[in-house]
């Protein structure tokens, strides 16, 4: 997002995991909420890393058996009927076939991204996103990974960083320390590193806190 004179800045740190759908839902309420203020304020909006699952397999396993292991099946379909709501009114279809895993390796990425600026980042974000949950992608895989990065033009050897294990682990701890101690639940807003809202909220709860955020900058 330019930066234009004249306006104060916003800055936006939003801990998320890129498998859970009230982050894709909190991110779409944060841009209608920053459209909305445009005119008001400059924004930058950094993503941080959230591991909902730490320990689920890095080869994947299907969302459906997943979700049944861990909620009980009687609670998969009103969960997908909801989501299914939630992503129709905003616009998208969701779709919750595929795999889901380990997220260590698309939040390592996110993190090589933001090394190219806050634009590449989000857009990296958003592509992760929707090949996640609208077309059941699985963002565990590499080559899935190095595609989302080559569609928004994120540059400097994804394929070399991403196959090495360890490049960017130190970095990720150090994240998951500064922005997710303390989280207990998923997004998580922290705007101007003072004000605190957690869960997807409404972007007339987000716009309340630009302006609380502004008269106090």
């Amino acid at each position: 997002m330019a930066i234009q004179a004249g306006k104060k800045l916003i800055k936006i740190d939003v801990t998320s995991d890129t498998v859970c759908p009230w982050c894709f839902v909190g991110k779409k309420y944060l841009e209608k909420a920053m459209d909305a203020s445009k005119d008001q304020y400059n924004f930058e909006v950094r993503w941080h890393p959230y591991l909902l699952n730490p320990n689920a397999p890095k080869e994947g396993m299907e969302k459906r058996e997943f979700y049944k292991r861990r909620l009980g099946e009687a609670s998969v379909e009103p969960i997908i009927v909801r989501m299914t709501k939630m992503f129709d009114d905003l616009g998208y279809k969701f779709k919750f076939g595929g795999l889901i895993g380990n997220t260590l390796d698309s939040h390592r990425l996110i993190e090589f991204a933001g090394h190219q600026g806050a634009d590449k980042q989000n857009a990296l974000v958003e592509e992760l996103f929707l090949s996640y949950f609208t077309q059941e992608k699985y963002i565990g895989d590499l080559e899935v990974l190095v595609e989302a990065a080559e569609k928004v033009g994120i540059s400097g050897g994804v394929r070399e960083f991403l196959e090495d294990p360890n490049a960017g682990l130190n970095e990720i701890q150090e994240q998951l320390k500064k922005y997710g101690l303390g989280v207990t639940g998923v997004p998580h807003f922290l705007i101007q590193d003072q004000y605190k809202l957690s869960g997807a909220q409404p972007p007339d709860s987000l716009l309340q806190v630009f302006q609380l955020a502004a008269s106090h900058a």
